[in-house]
């Protein structure tokens, strides 16, 4: 489709497009908006809220120690592996400050997964949190990594309860598994030694990368998306640009400096990072991080605190909220946005959140290489359920077939995306790159998708065999290949399956060898080889697997059987 096809589709508000040159790059989205909103919070977290000029104070010191104590130079990569504390946000803004290459990292992480992204980047330096020190004990020797900082939950809280915390987490609870890193900085002395160092402006461009933002891509082990700062920016205007859409009071629906938005999903995830990090900074806008929202209870005891007007989530967790008894308890007159990304919504639980909050979710679409909204639903009473919505300004769509051949409106076909948010694209990996991104910027998303004759867009099937667990992406190649490194196991095979909670969910068959291998054996091996999200659900023990006659297995027909 020609961009103006969507001129006439979208609502009043929303503009057709955006200026990409607004902004040189995201050190001068964050340091105008520090300077525009200084006494505004920024971020809270534990009890602990940072304004914006204490934001920017401490990213500051942040990047006068990387500047001033190490050899690391701009273009290095700094992997940042910490889940929703106020560090995060300060290590991240600080790097880039410093003129580093930020590498978003999942911290529960197996030592397998960490050791394949820390040396695909080459990180050479390290932020996390001190209860995931073992694992990095573990792969560091298998790594360029030189600089460790280390960071403790109770690192800005005021002295007396952040050495309370500390020990509660380390002595009571003890969450924190032995290890030795004396080569390590903690995160505090990190800010006192590069307080008052000044640091210059960093002249980083829009075409220079931030982030590289980890994915599969279509299949295999995962790939650094090169995320410029052109990308990021880019798509925090488009976001921001639908939010312009007018309220039934005639406002926009996002006013600067006056909405508090929940921050449950991870911010090392391109959905929150790009929502939080960028799209609130930007209208100088408050984040409360949710360390664990798996701690549904404790999740609700904090909303009680605020009177929160946005929320970030997905299925899985829109479903786990209303299962508690205390969320009905929850004062809900001013929310007024329920974003929903990363996997898709189920109508029934989209219905039962209008009914309990008052408000409407509203269902977007894009990936990690997209960074990553491509399309989403206008607020309100014009969503509709059961489409990603229209493309966001500036973003234009079409799909094709096997062929190439662009399809018409109503056909099925390949979603291919062109817009300033398109990555750069994969670390190193030309040849990854030019399987998914053409001359003239296209990209093939692999999914399958149908645009109807008033511009909303339905996804409708995978080209992939992908799957997505409560907005993660799972790769059949990567848990067979690890799984067959069992030394019981004969042959395997991935799938996904519906699942009410995750939207999908890991089924793994298993072909055992003549010595056999009991489901305890196979699960205890998953947990120990996989993130929590990756670990198969369901585990089928099988004579034999459905192949064709040159042995590749036919999924389908597991499918079918599943």
């Amino acid at each position: 489709m020609q961009p103006d096809f969507w001129n006439d589709k979208r609502p009043a508000g929303v503009p057709l497009d955006i200026d990409v040159a607004e902004y040189k790059s995201v050190i001068e989205v964050f340091e105008r908006s520090c300077k525009k909103f200084a006494d505004r919070p920024a971020f809270s977290n534990m009890g602990v809220t940072l304004t914006y000029a204490e934001l920017e104070r401490y990213s500051a010191a942040f990047a006068g120690y990387l500047k001033a104590h190490t050899d690391l130079v701009p273009g290095d990569r700094i992997a940042v592996q910490m889940p929703n504390v106020l560090q995060y946000p300060i290590a991240v803004f600080g790097a880039l400050r410093a003129g580093l290459i930020v590498v978003n990292t999942n911290p529960l992480y197996t030592a397998r997964e960490m050791r394949h992204q820390f040396k695909d980047c080459g990180a050479r330096a390290l932020v996390y949190l001190n209860m995931f020190g073992q694992k990095v004990q573990e792969v560091l020797p298998d790594t360029d990594i030189q600089y460790l900082i280390e960071a403790k939950m109770g690192d800005l809280m005021p002295a007396a309860k952040g050495w309370l915390v500390n020990t509660l987490v380390n002595k009571v609870k003890k969450m924190i598994p032995a290890y030795s890193l004396p080569q390590a900085i903690s995160f505090k002395s990190a800010l006192r030694l590069g307080k008052g160092q000044g640091i210059k402006s960093l002249n980083a461009g829009l075409n220079d990368i931030a982030v590289l933002q980890y994915t599969g891509g279509t299949t295999g082990l995962a790939k650094g998306a090169m995320l410029t700062h052109g990308n990021l920016v880019a798509n925090m205007q488009q976001a921001r640009a639908c939010l312009r859409q007018f309220a039934s009071d005639g406002q926009p629906l996002l006013r600067e400096g006056q909405e508090i938005m929940i921050a449950p999903l991870p911010l090392y995830h391109i959905y929150a990072f790009t929502a939080n990090c960028m799209c609130m900074m930007v209208t100088g806008n408050h984040n409360v991080l949710i360390t664990n929202p798996r701690d549904i209870g404790g999740f609700i005891k904090e909303l009680k605190n605020w009177r929160f007007s946005a929320l970030l989530g997905l299925n899985t967790l829109f479903v786990a909220l209303m299962d508690h008894p205390d969320f009905k308890t929850l004062d809900f007159s001013n929310l007024k946005l329920t974003n929903s990304g990363g996997t898709a919504l189920v109508k029934a639980t989209a219905e039962r959140w209008a009914q309990l909050t008052g408000c409407r979710i509203t269902e977007g679409y894009g990936l990690t290489e997209t960074s990553p909204v491509a399309c989403t639903n206008p607020y309100g009473n014009q969503s509709r359920l059961g489409t990603v919505g229209l493309p966001v300004p500036g973003t234009t769509l079409k799909v094709i077939n096997d062929e190439g051949l662009e399809q018409p409106l109503g056909e099925r076909g390949e979603l291919c995306i062109k817009g300033p948010q398109i990555m750069k694209g994969y670390w190193q990996k030309p040849e990854a790159t030019d399987e998914v991104l053409d001359a003239e910027g296209w990209f093939k998303s692999g999914d399958i998708a149908v645009i109807d004759p008033d511009g909303f867009v339905r996804i409708v099937d995978r080209k992939k065999d992908m799957i997505i667990v409560s907005g993660f992406n799972v790769y059949p190649n990567e848990i067979e290949d690890v799984v067959m490194a069992h030394p019981k196991v004969a042959n395997c095979a991935v799938i996904g399956v519906p699942d009410e909670r995750s939207g999908e969910a890991v089924k793994l068959f298993v072909v055992a060898r003549e010595t056999g291998v009991s489901l305890e054996e196979l699960k205890a091996y998953c947990k120990e080889n996989f993130t929590a999200y990756k670990v198969p659900k369901h585990i089928v023990l099988r004579e034999s697997l459905p192949m064709t006659p040159v042995g590749k297995i036919l999924r389908r027909e597991l499918r079918d059987i599943a």
